[in-house]
């Protein structure tokens, strides 16, 4: 059966694949299928398992701190309350989305999309479903969300004790089978049991191809639903290089005032303490927790730096081409196109911070006695973040690949 390469755009031919098979495109080795370890009982299990535990995540308590006689305790959305209250508006709704909201929108239409599919029944939706399920795959966040509550767990109990609560246990497993059900789900097979791709059209034939579930179709169907996940098809992203460098410059000129302001500040017996991002990574050097101080640093530092600066590299590709020879180019494009995939996966795990001040906040609220609120940098980082998954999930790697053929083809001479 033939489909469309999501990164190179050239059409493969794909035979049934035995068990432990990987099919990979011969032009820029992007890997198009594997069957090893994917089974859609095994992703319907745990996308079904994950989203049952989100209901006792979200209503049993986190986490207990207690102090002088005095007790508090957090759930899932308090955080999110807390900053509300606090009139940090932006971060309460985007922590609520990520945190709350969209998992159990993820994670329900899986299961449904799934479910439907075991049992024989495709309606006409189904493939829409399936689609938006994969889209929201990135924004749903509850693995995401248990590392920033590790986080939050290592501070408080530095200074008080801390103890986990059945929602905490109930998270922890949702995270874990969140994870997974993206490592079992064989998404190839859940698009053919929906519809087959079709055998190879001939060669003279003009065709475009779904940038999203890679179904071959004619050219004339430019515009028009996918049959498949009814996605509009279109030869490549509209706007994608327009769309990613506004975003990417929005996101250059955000990562400034995020790392220059406190993203929390603290209120202990009436001293204010503000807390940067790169004051908390040396707290948690100071009390020898190198893991998650490296942890921290690599999230709110590393990962956006490398994301806005790989994004810049795409887009000079897309606009210059790739220079050097044939072999040279096409390591350099597999490498670039490797690079893109990385930050579209890495771009989430940027919410750690805010999700660690979003534990912490409802934990220390003890009065005059001790106290904690959001500052200045947090809706700047979590744009930072937002500003770049946008940014990533708007660019299509296949402008590179496009860019580096007509270069060829015009005889552009490699650099010496």
């Amino acid at each position: 059966m033939t489909i469309a390469c999501t990164d190179c755009g050239t059409l493969q031919d794909i035979p049934p694949l035995p068990w432990g098979a990987v099919a990979v495109c011969p032009t820029c080795d992007n890997r198009l299928e594997r069957t090893n370890g994917r089974s859609i009982n095994a992703a319907l299990a745990c996308a079904s398992a994950t989203f049952v535990l989100l209901f006792p995540a979200n209503l049993a308590p986190l986490m207990v701190v207690s102090m002088l006689g005095m007790t508090r305790q957090s759930r899932l959305g308090s955080g999110v309350v807390t900053l509300w209250q606090h009139q940090w508006v932006l971060v309460a709704v985007l922590v609520a989305a990520f945190a709350v909201v969209l998992p159990f929108v993820r994670f329900g239409l899986l299961s449904l999309v799934l479910t439907l599919l075991q049992l024989g029944h495709r309606p006409r939706w189904l493939g829409g479903a399936f689609r938006w399920s994969l889209h929201l795959d990135q924004w749903a966040m509850p693995d995401v969300f248990l590392l920033g509550g590790a986080v939050g767990y290592s501070r408080i109990a530095a200074a008080m004790p801390v103890k986990i609560g059945w929602g905490g246990i109930c998270l922890i497993l949702a995270a874990f089978l969140c994870m997974l059900s993206r490592a079992t789900l064989d998404k190839r097979a859940v698009w053919r049991t929906l519809s087959p791709e079709s055998p190879a059209p001939p060669a003279a034939q003009a065709v475009i191809a779904c940038r999203f579930c890679d179904l071959v179709c004619p050219a004339v169907a430019e515009g028009s639903p996918c049959p498949r996940c009814g996605l509009r098809l279109s030869a490549r992203k509209p706007d994608a290089a327009v769309r990613t460098a506004a975003l990417t410059v929005a996101g250059f000129a955000l990562f400034i005032p995020a790392n220059l302001y406190p993203m929390s500040v603290d209120r202990q017996l009436g001293v204010l303490v503000p807390h940067r991002i790169v004051d908390g990574i040396e707290e948690l050097f100071q009390a020898h927790l190198w893991p998650l101080g490296v942890l921290i640093f690599c999230t709110s530092i590393a990962i956006p730096l490398l994301k806005l600066a790989g994004l810049s590299w795409f887009l000079m590709s897309v606009r210059h081409g790739t220079p050097g020879t044939q072999p040279r180019r096409l390591r350099r494009l597999v490498l670039k196109t490797r690079l893109c995939h990385l930050i579209d996966e890495i771009g989430r795990w940027s919410c750690v911070d805010i999700f660690t001040i979003a534990v912490f906040l409802p934990l220390m609220q003890f009065g005059g006695l001790v106290s904690a609120n959001a500052a200045n940098a947090a809706p700047a980082f979590l744009l930072v973040v937002v500003a770049t998954m946008l940014a990533s999930h708007a660019f299509d790697p296949r402008l590179m690949w496009d860019a580096a053929f007509a270069a060829h083809s015009r005889g552009v001479p490699p650099e010496p």
